[in-house]
């Protein structure tokens, strides 16, 4: 794998550590380092070690550095063709999440501070895999950025444990006891509440030595100088050393006989106490965030209260006093931190979630209308599967809530999910709540089947990095793999499979499917049971009309009539289909007609239900509309009665059935209104009756 770190800066500290170790073990595992900075002190350290340094004023938090810098890091992932993009701190996470949408990489972050909740921060919640470093910060970013719990990976920070020699603190206790805290110098490291602590235990330990390792960064210069006046008022000048930065902490590890810990905030995991336990220092430490991961309170270190020096204090004097306990402590806590915190273990569960996020993918499919659209889909879908067949290839297909029925146990999809664009999903505040859902489920490709102003702004709003889909100007722009809608004139599936060409995936296949249950089958077996309909005779299914807004593609109800009674007089059972709304017209049909008695099915059957019902027909008769495609899906033999709308571009595909559409000059004209209806007129009953007898034979 080809792996690039990107931090502020290359200097002392807990994420410049883990960048070092990181790229160390990478590059002696075969691996390929890279790493992006502003620059620092251990930048040498790194390229000794075999990995390459880029140098970018990653560091400077301006929106126009910022900005400048995303092509400069595209260009560096393309030229070192780079896989994943691992961002450790937030400024160089937001050039990172722009870079790797342009050069089309896996990005991820590593989460090593309890950030504030603003939108600044948001950004390590946005990459495929979070890397947290305790239970704390799980929580912190599942609770408060609202990522999925699914996207989170604990990785432990670690020790290299062949830099840090153990030293029984039993053996290595003197006459002087020193105490040491080792970190930035800034209020939330707890420093004031430290030597409040020193204070009180200075009275008891006479030769006492008090060690601050670490520096103030140039804003909490006052903060230091706050210390040192507390460190002079309470008269702990002449034991007290401020040491400034240090690079060699197990040097400094190796003279303490206490390490402590004082943070008043929640804490990320702090890396500064498992190496003091790899060096056999004890540890007191507040109960703070990712500590608690760390120490178990009086077995491998002892746990105090933030901001209480009182309590610090006396935990202090009890390892002073107690050199057995301050023995028992380092040793259980040496024994932790070899099993669960060494180097070894931290860089195989980096590279386990390197793997994962190459290796998983996220699909999503957007097809939001219509019923007979979503059942035309169904041979795309199986395509996409077959193309996508691993079992970590996930598909997501999201539709309307009219349409969700459909798809609930298609076998090719891992995910349904469902949007009310009429209802509650309704206007721009819908489709931006819908985008929110599907942006924390990190698709990593979308393919629009649906082509719509709506889809092509949901495929945006998802934050894909590839979004497939026509380029019909419906805001195409939106998309970034698109595909000319040009002439000759394709029947729907060959049309939706255009867009799969781009994806290496052929047309072999344009059988629809459908699913419905063995309740289905059985719900329809007894609506037909209580008409007294024979084995032996057969079945003719009509759909009564199209939908309520396309009037045009309504057979006229007497040719409905007339046909329905030459099938009565030949012993075929008629099935009349429709929706609630289409029941009026079905009732007007049946008492229109005087020696045949017809099954009427209109709103009585669910989705899959009129599937099993069309199944069970002979042959199936429908204008252009969603019952016409479940009886393809279904395998009945139909006939398709076309007026309106072009037979080319709308036909389902079959083995068995008959197109009926008169070649007049004004059709199609894809109108939903219409006086004269002559396209639908001219088609007689003895016509249809005719393709009936011919199906059936």
């Amino acid at each position: 794998m080809k792996i690039l770190q990107i931090l502020p800066e290359l200097n002392v500290g807990g994420v410049e550590t883990g960048t070092l170790d990181l790229s160390k073990y990478l590059i002696r595992l075969g691996h390929k380092s890279v790493v992006v900075s502003a620059g620092g002190a251990l930048v040498k350290e790194l390229e000794a070690g075999g990995a390459k340094h880029y140098t970018l004023a990653v560091n400077k938090k301006s929106i126009i550095s910022m900005f400048k810098l995303i092509p400069e890091l595209a260009a560096i992932i393309k030229k070192e063709e780079i896989d994943i993009v691992h961002a450790r701190s937030r400024v160089p996470a937001w050039i990172a999440y722009f870079a790797c949408r342009s050069a089309k990489v896996v990005f991820i972050t590593t989460c090593h501070g309890y950030y504030k909740k603003h939108l600044f921060s948001s950004v390590m919640g946005w990459a495929k895999r979070v890397i947290v470093l305790s239970n704390v910060i799980a929580r912190h970013m599942i609770e408060d950025f609202s990522v999925p719990h699914d996207r989170i990976r604990l990785v432990p920070r670690s020790v290299d444990l062949e830099k840090f020699k153990y030293l029984d603190p039993k053996e290595k206790r003197r006459e002087v006891f020193n105490v040491g805290i080792v970190g930035r110098i800034t209020p939330l490291k707890g420093h004031l509440h430290f030597i409040k602590a020193m204070a009180r235990i200075s009275r008891v330990i006479p030769r006492l030595k008090i060690w601050i390792v670490g520096d103030a960064p140039a804003s909490k210069e006052a903060y230091k100088e706050e210390v040192q006046v507390l460190v002079r008022r309470l008269g702990l000048w002449h034991c007290t050393e401020f040491l400034g930065t240090q690079r060699d902490v197990p040097g400094i590890l190796a003279h303490l006989d206490l390490l402590v810990l004082a943070t008043t905030t929640h804490e990320a995991f702090g890396r500064v106490v498992v190496e003091a336990q790899a060096a056999g220092v004890p540890v007191v430490a507040t109960k703070v965030g990712g500590v608690i991961d760390i120490i178990e309170d009086g077995k491998n270190g002892q746990l105090v209260p933030p901001a209480d020096p009182k309590s610090m204090a006396e935990a202090i004097l009890r390892i002073f006093k107690d050199t057995q306990l301050a023995k028992d402590l380092a040793e259980n806590a040496y024994a932790r931190v070899k099993e669960k915190y060494n180097v070894e273990l931290m860089v195989k569960n980096t590279l386990d979630v390197y793997r994962d996020a190459l290796s998983n993918f996220k699909i999503l499919i957007i097809k939001l209308s219509s019923l007979g659209d979503i059942i035309l889909s169904t041979a795309a879908l199986r395509a996409i599967r077959e193309k996508f067949c691993r079992e970590n290839f996930k598909i997501s297909f999201l539709t309307a809530e009219e349409s969700k029925d459909i798809l609930l146990r298609s076998p090719y999809v891992d995910e349904l999910l469902v949007c009310d664009l009429k209802n509650k999903d309704r206007g721009p505040a819908g489709l931006w709540n819908i985008g929110n859902i599907l942006r924390k489920k990190n698709f990593d490709m979308v393919i629009d089947l649906q082509n719509s102003r709506t889809s092509h702004i949901l495929s945006y709003l998802s934050g894909s990095v590839n979004r497939y889909g026509y380029n019909n100007k419906k805001f195409s722009f939106l998309l970034n793999h698109t595909i000319k809608d040009e002439k000759p004139l394709a029947d729907p599936v060959t049309h939706q499979f255009r867009i799969l060409k781009m994806l290496g995936i052929d047309l072999l296949d344009n059988r629809l499917e459908l699913w419905p249950s063995a309740e289905d089958l059985k719900a329809v077996d007894e609506l037909l049971n209580a008409q007294w309909l024979s084995q032996a005779q057969k079945i003719v299914g009509i759909n009564i009309s199209a939908s309520k807004r396309w009037s045009t593609k309504t057979w006229p109800l007497e040719y409905m009539v007339c046909l329905c009674e030459e099938l009565g007089l030949k012993d075929i059972r008629v099935v009349i289909t429709g929706t609630t709304e289409d029941i009026p017209l079905a009732n007007m049909l049946i008492n229109s007609i005087k020696n045949t008695k017809i099954i009427n099915a209109c709103g009585k059957t669910s989705i899959n239900e009129l599937a099993a019902l069309i199944k069970k027909c002979n042959v199936f008769i429908s204008a252009d509309s969603s019952p016409l495609h479940i009886a393809s899906a279904v395998g009945t033999a139909f006939i398709a009665l076309f007026g309106p709308t072009d037979a080319r571009r709308h036909l389902p595909p079959g083995k068995n059935y008959i197109v009926i559409n008169k070649d007049l000059n004004c059709s199609p004209c894809y109108k939903t209104k219409c006086r004269s209806k002559r396209c639908m007129v001219e088609i007689s009953p003895a016509e249809v009756l005719e393709a009936v007898e011919k199906l059936l034979k």
